[in-house]
C-alpha cells in the first residue's frame, strides 16, 4: 500500500479510538463494540447511498444519458425539480448498482440533523400508517436501524437495535453520531469497501486485545487468513465456514478473486456461527460488501445444530477456538461425520476437522487452522484419527506456524491442508495439478514474519508469497498432466525458478512411507530437517582449532578480569 494511503488509514483509526474513549468509561468493551460497529454501518451504507443519489441525480440533468429528464417536458421548475426528487426514491435504480436502500429516516444526514433536537425535545418519523415519537438519541438510532432491516429483508434479525437500552448519557452518544460523521468512505486511491473493511478489522483487532481471550475467540489475523485463501485459491464454487466469526475468511476470498480478475458472482458462500454477535457482524460485514450469503436461519452450534446438513462444498476454511472442551453435549457418539474416529470429549481439534471433511466436495480442498497438539498428540484416540486420515491419502500439506500471531492466545498454531482428490486434475483457478497420491508436503514457516510491536508477530506479503508459491509448484512441479476426469493433457513449459525442490529447514515433500516411520507425526520439523549452513571454506578440523583457542584466550581473559575485580572490591574493604 502507498504511504499516503497507509497515512489516512493510520489518521483513521485514531480518530475512532479518540471516539472509544468517549465511551469506555460508561461502557465496557463487548458494550462498545456493538455501540460503534452499528453506527459505522449505519454510516457506511448512508455514504453509499448518497453517492449513488448524486451520481443519478447528475444522470437525470445529462441529457446524453438513457436516465434523462427533459425540464421542457414540465410546466414548471419546482415541478422539474418535485419528478427528479420523486425519480431519487426509487429502489431500483439503486438495487440495479447493487447499492443499499436506506430509508429517510436510516440516512446519516437525518441522525445528524436530529441527534441533538430528541436529547431536549422530540421528534415524529412515519412508522407505516402511524407516527412514531422519538424522544432520545437512542431510540433514533434503534428506529434508524429498525427501518433498515424491515426494508431490507436479508437482515432480519441481524443488526444489534439495543442503544435505547443503553445505560449512558445521551449526550455522549450524540458526540458519537457527530464524530463518526467525520469518517471518509471517500479517498482518491481507496475503494470505499476496503475503507469500511479496514475499520471493522481494526475493531475487531482492538476489542479482541480488549476484551482477552474469550472476545478474541472470533478475531482471526487478516495475514493468516490471507495465507490460507492464497493457498487454497477459491475461484468458483461452494465456500463454506463452520467457525465464521465475522466473516474474514469471505472477505479475504473477495479480495483474492477481485485482485485476480475474477468474478465474486461465482461463488456461494455458506457458514455457521454459534456466538449471536458474532453471527450479526459476519452478516453485517457481508451486506457492506453486496456479497450474496446463507448463514443459516439463526447463529447455533455447529456441533449439534448444523445449519448446512446437506452441504458440499469446495472450499472449506476455519479458525475455530483451539482445544476446545466439552464440545459433544448432545452429539450422537455415532455421527455420520466421525468416519475416521469419534473426536475425544476433552479437545473438538478432530470433531471440526471431520466436520469439514464431511462438507467437503469430492474434489474440494480445505484448509484449517489448529492447535500445534493436534499434529502429534496420541491421546484419547487422536493418535488414530490422525492415522487414519493419512492412510486415507486426504492430509496434503501442513504448514507450521511462529508463535505471537494472534492476540487472543500464545498457543502455537499449524495449518492443515486437507483434499479429497490428489489425482491430477484441474483447479479451479485453471492451474494443471500434478497427481500427489501418497505424499504430503511438510512447510516449516516459523522462521517467517516480523514483530509488528512488542507483543505480536505479522507476515510480509513475501512471506505469505514464499509459502503459497511452495505449494502450488509443489501441486504442479510444472510437467505434463493429465485430468483424470477427462483425458485432457495439459502441458506448461517448466521455469527452473518454479519448480518445486525440497528446502531444508524450510519444506520437504514425505511418501507415505516415511511419515509411517515417524509413527504418523506431521510436525513439519520432523521432515524438513535443519537449515544447510553456508560453506565459509575453511577446513572443519582448522575452524575447531580457530575457535577452540579464541574460547580458550577468552577463558584466561575471564580468569584475569576476576582477580582484578576482586583486588579492586578488597581494596574496598569488601571480603570476597
Amino acid at each position: 500500500m502507498e504511504q499516503q494511503e497507509q497515512e489516512f488509514l493510520r489518521e483513521l483509526e485514531k480518530k475512532l479510538w479518540t471516539s472509544a474513549n468517549k465511551l469506555l468509561p460508561s461502557l465496557d468493551a463487548s458494550q462498545y463494540k456493538h455501540v460503534v460497529l452499528g453506527l459505522v454501518f449505519l454510516k457506511y451504507v448512508s455514504d453509499a447511498f448518497d453517492l449513488r443519489r448524486e451520481q443519478l441525480k447528475a444522470y437525470l440533468q445529462d441529457e446524453s444519458n438513457d436516465y434523462y429528464l427533459d425540464p421542457a417536458d414540465f410546466d414548471s421548475t419546482e415541478e422539474y425539480q418535485a419528478e427528479i426528487n420523486e425519480e431519487l426514491e426509487h429502489r431500483d435504480y439503486y438495487a440495479e448498482a447493487n447499492v443499499f436502500w436506506v430509508p429517510p429516516q436510516s440516512r446519516w444526514e437525518f441522525l445528524q440533523n436530529n441527534n441533538k433536537v430528541v436529547i431536549t425535545g422530540e421528534i415524529e418519523v412515519p412508522d407505516g400508517t402511524r407516527v412514531k415519537k422519538i424522544r432520545s438519541v437512542g431510540q433514533l438510532i434503534d428506529n434508524a436501524l429498525e427501518a433498515i432491516e424491515n426494508d431490507n429483508p436479508k437482515l432480519k434479525g441481524v443488526l444489534n437495535k439495543r442503544y435505547t437500552q443503553l445505560q449512558i448519557d445521551q449526550s455522549k452518544l450524540g458526540e458519537l453520531i457527530d464524530l463518526i460523521a467525520t469518517i471518509p468512505f471517500v479517498h482518491a486511491s481507496l475503494d470505499a469497501k476496503d475503507i469500511l473493511g479496514h475499520v471493522y478489522e481494526y475493531f475487531l483487532g482492538q476489542f479482541a486485545l480488549a476484551e482477552g481471550k474469550k472476545g478474541g475467540q472470533f478475531y482471526t489475523p487478516k495475514s493468516i487468513v490471507s495465507l490460507i485463501v492464497q493457498m487454497l485459491e477459491p475461484f468458483k464454487g461452494r465456500v463454506y465456514d463452520p467457525a465464521m466469526g465475522s466473516g474474514g475468511f469471505f472477505v479475504q476470498s473477495e479480495h483474492f478473486i477481485r485482485e485476480h480478475k475474477g468474478r465474486i458472482g461465482d461463488v456461494s458462500i455458506y457458514g455457521q456461527e454459534a456466538n449471536h454477535t458474532t453471527w450479526q457482524l459476519a452478516a453485517m460485514n457481508m451486506v457492506i460488501r453486496g456479497i450474496d450469503f446463507n448463514f443459516g436461519k439463526e447463529p447455533a452450534s455447529t456441533y449439534t445444530h448444523d445449519q448446512h446438513p446437506d452441504l458440499r462444498a469446495d472450499f472449506v476454511m476455519a479458525n475455530p477456538p483451539f482445544n476446545m472442551k466439552e464440545w459433544d453435549t448432545g452429539v450422537d457418539d455415532h455421527d455420520p461425520r466421525w468416519v475416521y474416529g469419534k473426536p475425544p470429549s476433552n479437545n473438538a481439534n478432530f470433531a471440526w476437522l471431520q466436520h469439514m471433511l464431511y462438507h467437503l466436495a469430492p474434489n474440494g480442498s480445505l484448509g484449517l487452522l489448529l492447535a500445534n497438539g493436534s499434529m502429534s498428540s496420541n491421546t484419547s484416540g487422536e493418535g488414530a484419527i490422525r492415522k487414519a486420515l493419512i492412510e486415507n491419502d486426504l492430509v496434503e500439506c501442513m504448514v507450521a506456524l511462529p508463535g505471537q500471531l494472534f492476540t487472543n492466545t500464545q498457543i502455537p498454531a499449524c495449518i492443515w491442508f486437507l483434499t479429497k482428490n490428489k489425482k491430477a486434475r484441474t483447479h479451479a483457478s485453471g492451474r494443471a495439478l500434478r497427481d500427489r497420491s501418497g505424499e504430503v508436503l511438510f512447510i516449516d514457516a516459523r522462521n517467517l514474519g516480523y514483530m509488528k510491536d512488542r507483543v505480536l508477530r505479522d507476515f510480509t506479503q513475501d512471506d505469505l508469497d514464499k509459502v503459497t508459491s511452495t505449494f502450488h509448484n509443489w501441486q504442479m512441479n510444472y510437467g505434463e498432466v493429465e485430468d483424470t476426469e477427462t483425458g485432457i493433457i495439459a502441458s506448461i513449459d517448466p521455469d527452473p525458478n518454479n519448480l518445486y525442490r525440497d528446502e531444508a529447514g524450510f519444506c520437504k515433500s514425505a511418501a507415505l512411507a516415511e511419515i509411517q516411520k515417524h509413527d504418523y507425526v506431521l510436525t513439519p520439523s520432523r521432515y524438513v530437517g535443519a537449515a544447510a549452513e553456508e560453506d565459509d571454506g575453511e577446513p572443519f578440523a582448522e575452524k575447531m582449532g580457530r575457535l577452540t583457542g579464541q574460547l580458550r584466550a577468552q577463558f584466561a581473559e575471564s580468569d584475569r578480569l576476576e582477580t582484578e575485580i576482586k583486588k579492586n572490591l578488597a581494596g574496598l574493604g569488601f571480603d570476597v
